[in-house]
């Protein structure tokens, strides 16, 4: 009998894209693992408005802290794939993580003006 071996990607095993994708949310971001803890890689699956307009470049634009007030802000290169655009942020720290997305034309998805965010445990999962 063969071995069956997992198959597994950057972003994980091999349906993980699948699954989040599957969720369907009315925004189009999917976000793993719920709860998070401080120290695990968060993946990030964005298939909303500027996925679908044709854009060659997506970014998520993230930060740390309260929701008016974000801190260790940054732009990550997403990666386009059949599921949509993915990004991977490490949880550096127990706070919110915030973020939205914007497109190599100058255009952002940010919620209508709300972002979305993660609120980060410290220690290990809830």
């Amino acid at each position: 009998m063969a071995e069956v071996r997992e198959f597994k990607s950057r972003f994980g095993e091999q349906n993980k894209l699948e699954k989040m994708r599957a969720a369907n949310h009315p925004d189009g971001v999917t976000v793993d693992p719920i709860p998070a803890s401080r120290g695990e890689e968060i993946t990030v699956l964005y298939y909303g408005p500027l996925a679908q307009n044709g854009a060659s470049q997506l970014w998520m634009h993230t930060g740390y802290g309260p929701a008016n007030q974000w801190s260790e802000v940054k732009d990550l290169p997403m990666e386009k794939t059949g599921r949509g655009w993915v990004a991977v942020v490490g949880a550096d720290r127990g706070d919110r993580l915030n973020f939205c997305f914007h497109d190599n034309t100058g255009r952002w998805d940010n919620n209508q003006g709300r972002n979305w965010s993660l609120e980060i445990h410290e220690g290990g999962r809830v």
